[in-house]
Formats: C-alpha cells, structure tokens, sequence
C-alpha cells in the first residue's frame, strides 16, 4: 500500500514538472523555431523541385530549337525552284522555334523569380542562369538571321499566317453577326413603334370593312372582321405628332386616352389630332379609326 502510494506520488510530479515545462515561455519558444525550421525545409524543398523543373524544361527547350535549327538549315539548301509543301514545312519549323523560344524566355524569368525568392546567393544557380541568358540571347540573334534568310527567300511562316488568316474570319464573322443583331433590332424597334390610321367617310370604313355595321339597338363595331389594310397609312409614332383630317367634324371611333390628343381647328375650322403622349395614346390600339 505505502507502495503504491510513493509511485503516485512520484507520477503526480512527474505529470506536474511536464506541464510546467510545457507552458514554460523556454519551451514554447523552442517548438516555435522547430515549426519554423520545418515550415522552411518545405519551402526550400519546394523550391528546389520547382528549380529542378523549371531547368529541365528550359534545357529540353533548347535541345527542340536546335533540332528544329538544324532541320531548317538541311531544308534551306536548294529551296529555290522547290514546290510549296517544302517552303511550308521550313515555314513551319521556324514558327515552332519562335515559340519554344518566346517559352524559355518566359521560364528563365520565373526562374529569375524564383532564385531572388529564396533570399539565399547560390553561386552554381546564379552561374546556371546567367549561362541560360546568354544561351537565349545568342538563339535570339541566331533567329533574327534565320528569319532574314526566309525574307530573301520569300518563305512565310505557315502557322503565324494561319492564325492571322483565322482571326480575320473570326473577325468577319463577329461583324456579320453583329449586323444581323443590328438589324433585327432596327425591325424590331420598327415594328414596336408602327401604327396606322384611317381617315374615311361611314360608307368607306365599311366598305373596306375597317367597322360592321350595327343592328337597330346595337353600336358600330370597329376592327372587328378581317379588313383592309390598305385603307390605312402607315407611320412612326414617334415621328407624327398631328394627323390632318381635312374635315371641320369628326368622329374618333377607335380607342385612345383622353388626356393623350387634342383637336384643333385651323383657320378654315378643320380640325387636326394633335397628339400630346404618343406612348399613352397608341398603348391600346395602333390602329386609329377616324370618321368624318
């Protein structure tokens, strides 16, 4: 039993110690630097796989323009007097070049990028890349003299027109569509403002049927059958305000808001529709009927 109790006893100090240890400001300062080490040995590793990518493709990049570089160069040989195909192919080779050129430079950049990231001066990578710049910059010479040689030998770059040849359709073919777009909206917009009125005695309107005769306890109907149309003339809602009648009495036979037209007579007491809310008065019925 006193056994026991001593190795309780001893554990309880043990338990305590350890806690104390742990919420120690010593300790915690420890275990931060640890994470920190740690969080850094990722990101240095991280860094160098990126690195190690970033090389390899860089130098692949390289060995494809000299490939292609040195293709050209057994194409170029007697091209004068060759039929099209072949001036199509070496076409094609230096536009391959050209962007797997523009390719490295872009990654040699990031790589750039990435060396100053690190914050730490490796000789071997700094060597590495300033040999890559001048790898570049001599293949940039080399292509500039490469690309005056087709120049002298009337040979286009196949890919390169293609794409412009392509974005000019692409282009021709956006402008269609947007007339198209243009001008259904242009008849649209027609159709939404086109109304039409009728001037004409009773016996006229129902001649071209435009109103039915009613019976003894029944009023003219208006529009009611199919009617001609041609008794009607068209117009832009928005581009007539007044419609003549030629006629010193009246009758406004289809419907339209009140407080939307006046009538007013001229010198000769004719009278006018004056029309002073286009919208409001054509909003129930794009057609008038007038009866003089």
């Amino acid at each position: 039993m006193k056994t026991f109790k001593f190795i309780a006893i001893i554990a309880s100090v043990v338990f305590f110690t350890t806690s104390c240890v742990e919420n120690s400001g010593k300790y915690k300062s420890i275990v931060s630097q640890r994470d920190s080490l740690a969080m850094e040995k990722q990101a240095l590793d991280s860094n160098y796989n990126q690195t190690l990518v970033l090389l390899n493709d860089i130098e692949s990049g390289f060995s494809k323009i000299n490939e292609s570089q040195s293709q050209m160069k057994v194409n170029l040989k007697g091209i004068e007097g060759k039929k099209n195909n072949k001036r199509e192919i070496i076409g094609a080779q230096m536009q391959a070049i050209k962007e797997t050129l523009e390719q490295n430079k872009l990654k040699i950049e990031e790589l750039k990028q990435l060396a100053a990231k690190n914050g730490r001066t490796n000789n071997l990578l700094s060597e590495t890349i300033k040999r890559l710049q001048k790898e570049m910059d001599d293949k940039v010479v080399l292509i500039e003299t490469l690309q005056l040689e087709l120049d002298q030998k009337n040979i286009k770059i196949v890919e390169l027109t293609s794409t412009i040849d392509n974005q000019s359709k692409n282009i021709a073919e956006q402008q269609t569509v947007l007339e198209q777009q243009t001008s259904t909206i242009k008849v649209q917009d027609t159709d939404l403002n086109t109304v039409w009125y009728c001037i004409a005695t009773s016996k006229k309107l129902k001649e071209t049927k435009v109103i039915t005769a009613g019976g003894l306890f029944q009023s003219k109907k208006v529009l009611d059958t199919e009617f001609d149309s041609t008794a009607f003339t068209q117009a832009d809602m928005r581009n007539i305000s007044s419609i003549p009648t030629n006629s010193k009495s009246i009758k406004i036979l289809s419907i339209h808001p009140k407080n939307t037209y006046n009538l007013v007579k001229d010198d000769s007491k004719n009278i006018s529709i004056e029309i002073t809310n286009p919208s409001k008065f054509w909003s129930v019925s794009k057609y008038l009927v007038v009866q003089i």
